[in-house]
């Protein structure tokens, strides 16, 4: 019999605060409605993609590869990188949760900007760590020189956001060289490159082109973005071997499902054709940010992703609220700004005339 009383839960688990993933377009009547909230790719699967995936549909009985064998031989080949070097996992978050797990626990601390993804510190506090978070510069961008002086005995995990979710911005090449010649080399730095496909910025590097020389640099990357692959997640890290291995030791068995790896696999074989979409929407996002500073969007930092970023402290709910009443969900994050992403030509333009609206009101 119960006596009345509740299992004992973790108490670190105290206080998590909950993911909040972008809101669905609800239908609206006389109109189209958008979903800018979630870095979505607007455009669907593509044709070779889809035949890949409605062929292995038909295997989903069994369970996949564990390992990833054909995948990561195709990331590895790619990227050229060893397989041995390539760990995936369910989406980049998933594998952000193995990177944690593997390196952080009670006591120890992982260190990244703020305002940054928001899962940052849910995945850090369910492992029992503590976050260290340094604020953003005032234009938006890492603050590597106070990241840098945060950095204790305790530091086990340093994570920069390149481009950082949710302002836009990137870490460019001279100041990320200084910045991990200052990290101590037990220190894990992760450099999350979830919309690295996105990045026109000469100056910002290919942080796979970083970790080759440096073993205590790892990368994030995902299909969800660029690859349009957001509901089957995968995503992996690159790391030198023995990070690597303790991500695989980390990873949910079985975690990464079989469609999900056919269509990464044949995303990779489609690239050319993928990243055609992926410059179509760069020049979107040009489009957009040009029209919001004619506006008079002028702190408007530049970004780097598929998506802008719109700082109104505290009238960042009445402009969301705004937008959705227009025909269009953007992702607030109160008290701070909306992050908008680039979507439909037509969405865009809904976006743009509630801007036009909100910065003259």
């Amino acid at each position: 019999m119960s006596d009345g009383t509740s299992p004992r839960l973790r108490g670190s688990l105290e206080g998590i605060p909950s993911y909040k993933p972008g809101r669905p377009a609800a239908a609206r009547e006389g109109g189209a409605s958008y979903k800018l909230s979630s870095n979505e790719n607007p455009y669907p699967p593509l044709p070779s993609v889809l035949a890949a995936v409605t062929q292995e549909a038909a295997r989903f009985n069994r369970y996949p590869d564990m390992f990833a064998t054909g995948l990561t031989a195709a990331i590895g080949e790619r990227f050229d990188v060893p397989a041995s070097h390539v760990a995936t996992g369910t989406g980049s978050v998933g594998v952000l949760q193995q990177i944690v797990q593997s390196v952080a626990a009670e006591g120890d601390e992982v260190l990244y900007a703020w305002r940054s993804f928001e899962a940052y510190p849910i995945v850090v506090q369910v492992s029992g760590a503590t976050s260290v978070t340094v604020a953003l510069l005032p234009d938006e961008r890492h603050d590597l020189d106070g990241m840098a002086a945060a950095i204790t005995e305790r530091t086990r995990l340093v994570l920069v956001c390149s481009p950082n979710n949710p302002t836009g911005t990137a870490v460019r090449r001279a100041e990320l060289a200084r910045f991990l010649d200052r990290v101590p080399s037990d220190v894990l730095v992760v450099i999350d490159e979830a919309y690295r496909e996105f990045v026109r910025d000469p100056e910002v590097p290919d942080a796979i082109d970083v970790y080759r020389d440096r073993p205590n640099v790892a990368v994030l990357r995902t299909f969800s973005k660029a690859y349009g692959l957001a509901g089957l997640r995968v995503g992996f890290a690159v790391a030198h071997e023995p990070v690597a291995e303790a991500l695989r030791k980390t990873a949910v068995p079985f975690g990464v499902s079989g469609v999900a790896q056919v269509a990464a696999t044949s995303s990779l074989q489609a690239e050319d054709e993928l990243l055609e979409r992926v410059e179509g929407l760069v020049k979107e996002r040009s489009r957009v940010q040009d029209a919001l500073r004619e506006q008079g969007w002028s702190q408007l930092p530049a970004s780097e992703a598929n998506f802008v970023w719109l700082r109104l402290s505290e009238r960042t709910m009445e402009f969301a609220a705004a937008c959705e009443s227009a025909g269009v969900v953007v992702r607030p994050f109160a008290g701070d700004g909306v992050r908008v992403t680039i979507g439909e030509p037509e969405a865009n333009d809904v976006f743009l005339r509630v801007a036009s609206e909100f910065v003259t009101s």
